[in-house]
């Protein structure tokens, strides 16, 4: 069986490296480590393959042990390029690329060194399959427009092995390469989604709905596609916003997994945010940066949860980056989490 739920345990942690070719010519070390799951199994998984920078894991969260401690399982990134074109308001890379001169301005990785940290990885000792997330540091379809697109170069790397896949993490609308690919079973294709009003003020992307035409189309040819509704934001009338975007979604496909968040700011993405407008709704501290407060939290997620389960029958949502507390409170098991960015 294969476990998404990792997240590391310092005093159960060891490190193994397995030293493997890439296949042109380069010795790459693979690095394993002991992994607790929240559900209390361990796991020998991957923790980088060379130095991390192409394939590593996001540890960055503790395992929770208070209240206050925010849940993120520990997924395996695909840090193949970054920078986002879309420029949302509350983008977290904003923070994370601070110090670069080009800042979040897109910018993808040699294809062939990507390569050579991918083949390294397949021939590694054969642990369980990973999902391997290329959303977390870009959009995962900035380069759809190009001679050579991400999407079907990854593809074709992915489809020489069958025990990895590939994860798609995107706002665009831009899917003709993904239609065209065969091996879809081998990928997964997320959207990130907000109530239509909410990303009219604070992105910067293609229109919701055509984001949710998108993921139709995907979904209608084989792809496993899964939904992120995330930052929810208070705004006025965001109940009726929000069933609005449910019903909308369901009008077009029954997604594999939704998972739902609420707007977040960590300091250093507070502090280089060029719009600031959203920062107001933000007044309770965690241990990922400030929240909006806990009662308005469990009141917005709720309405969804009520919403997905009464209308459409759907219950297969996670929350993303909430505290044990409001996981509890909502009666949800967050050692059973099955989010958006794990297998």
């Amino acid at each position: 069986m294969t476990l998404g739920n990792l997240i590391v345990d310092p005093l159960a942690s060891y490190t193994s490296e397995t030293n493997v070719s890439s296949g042109v010519g380069e010795l790459l070390k693979v690095h394993y480590e002991n992994y607790r799951t929240l559900d209390g199994h361990q796991e020998k998984r991957v923790a980088r393959v060379g130095d991390g920078s192409i394939i590593t894991r996001f540890d960055k969260t503790p395992f929770p042990k208070l209240p206050t401690d925010v849940i993120c399982p520990h997924f395996l990134e695909l840090k193949w390029a970054t920078g986002c074109p879309y420029a949302c308001a509350w983008c977290y890379l904003q923070g994370t690329f601070r110090f670069l001169d080009y800042k979040t301005k897109p910018r993808p990785k040699s294809f062939d060194r990507i390569e050579q940290h991918l083949l390294a990885l397949f021939q590694g000792d054969g642990v369980c399959g990973e999902l391997l997330n290329s959303g977390e540091l870009s959009d995962s379809l900035i380069t759809e427009k190009q001679k050579e697109p991400f999407t079907k170069f990854i593809m074709n790397l992915i489809g020489q092995q069958d025990n990895h896949r590939i994860l798609f993490v995107t706002k665009s609308a831009d899917i003709d390469h993904l239609l065209s690919i065969e091996n879809k079973d081998q990928a997964i294709v997320s959207f990130s989604i907000n109530a239509e009003k909410v990303a009219e003020t604070w992105e910067n992307a293609p229109r919701v709905l055509d984001r949710l035409d998108a993921a139709r189309r995907l979904w209608e040819s084989g792809y496993e596609v899964r939904l992120r509704i995330d930052p929810m934001v208070p705004i006025e009338g965001w109940k009726r916003e929000y069933e609005r975007l449910i019903d909308e979604i369901f009008d077009r496909l029954i997604p594999e997994r939704i998972t739902i968040g609420s707007l977040r700011g960590l300091q250093s993405t507070i502090n280089n945010a060029k719009d600031k407008s959203w920062v107001k709704y933000l007044n309770e501290t965690s241990n990922w940066g400030k929240k909006i407060p806990v009662e308005k939290r469990k009141e917005m997620y709720s309405s969804i949860l009520n919403k997905l389960r009464e209308d459409h029958g759907y219950r297969n949502v996670a929350l993303c980056k909430e505290t044990v507390q409001i996981w509890k409170e909502l009666k949800m098991d967050y050692k059973k989490i099955e989010c958006n960015c794990i297998p």
